[in-house]
């Protein structure tokens, strides 16, 4: 059972890395696409890998957060609220968008606090660059803290348990299935860009887009289904 547990958690995780990562709006996604047409296939991975090394901290960061909190019914329900709004409105932006850049609130902010990491840190080893980009994306922290009330208050299915249990061991599994998860995409990007010299054509990377969009809506339509079921039963 406690196997069980760890593996879900571990695919929990593995497959939120996949989906958020995919985007093609964000900054180290971009950055990958112009960097391995010019520089290769090592570059543009090791600028990947810093990049999932930021976001695994984060993570852990997002899960080690809410520890204390989801043992009250009700700030659980208002995760799973709160997660259910953010996923709905996050996947129907992305599904509608008629470019890859949709910006948000955060755009600005993000930018000024990456602007000063790099005025202080100067990374100027790909690895650094990757790592520093992410460090300055604070959508990227949001997304997480959002991610991790969802995982922990939302079960593999509508009457028990959750995708990831409020136990080291499960958000341990988690974090590590985002690890990988990350990683596969930057390798994969980071191949196919520099054997394909960067010939993505925008209307490539809108259809990743409106995939991703898709993906997020499902996820927040079966969460947004759990909650309606739960209120229903008087389990809230």
């Amino acid at each position: 059972m406690q196997t069980h547990f760890i593996l879900i958690a571990w695919m929990a995780g593995f497959v939120c890395a996949l989906v958020f990562s995919s985007i093609p709006v964000g900054p180290i996604n971009l950055t990958i696409l112009n960097e391995g047409a010019s520089r290769g296939f090592g570059w543009a991975f090791l600028i990947g890998l810093g990049a999932a090394v930021m976001e695994v901290v984060y993570c852990s960061i997002a899960f080690t957060s809410f520890s204390t909190f989801l043992n009250t019914s009700m700030i659980r329900a208002a995760l799973q609220v709160g997660s259910f709004i953010f996923l709905m409105f996050l996947g129907g932006k992305f599904m509608v968008a008629q470019s890859i850049h949709v910006p948000t609130r955060l755009d600005q902010a993000s930018a000024r606090l990456e602007a000063s990491l790099d005025r202080r840190l100067h990374p100027h080893s790909a690895f650094m660059t990757g790592f520093v980009r992410v460090m300055g994306n604070l959508g990227v922290l949001l997304t997480w803290v959002v991610m991790a009330a969802y995982l922990m208050s939302h079960g593999e299915n509508l009457a028990t348990g959750s995708w990831v249990e409020n136990r080291m061991v499960s958000k341990a599994a988690c974090v590590g299935g985002v690890a990988c998860g990350t990683t596969l995409w930057f390798f994969i990007l980071s191949l196919g860009v520099s054997r394909g010299h960067g010939r993505f054509s925008p209307r490539t990377l809108l259809r990743m887009q409106h995939a991703s969009g898709f993906c997020l809506l499902l996820a927040g339509l079966y969460g947004g289904v759990r909650v309606i079921w739960q209120v229903t039963s008087h389990q809230v």
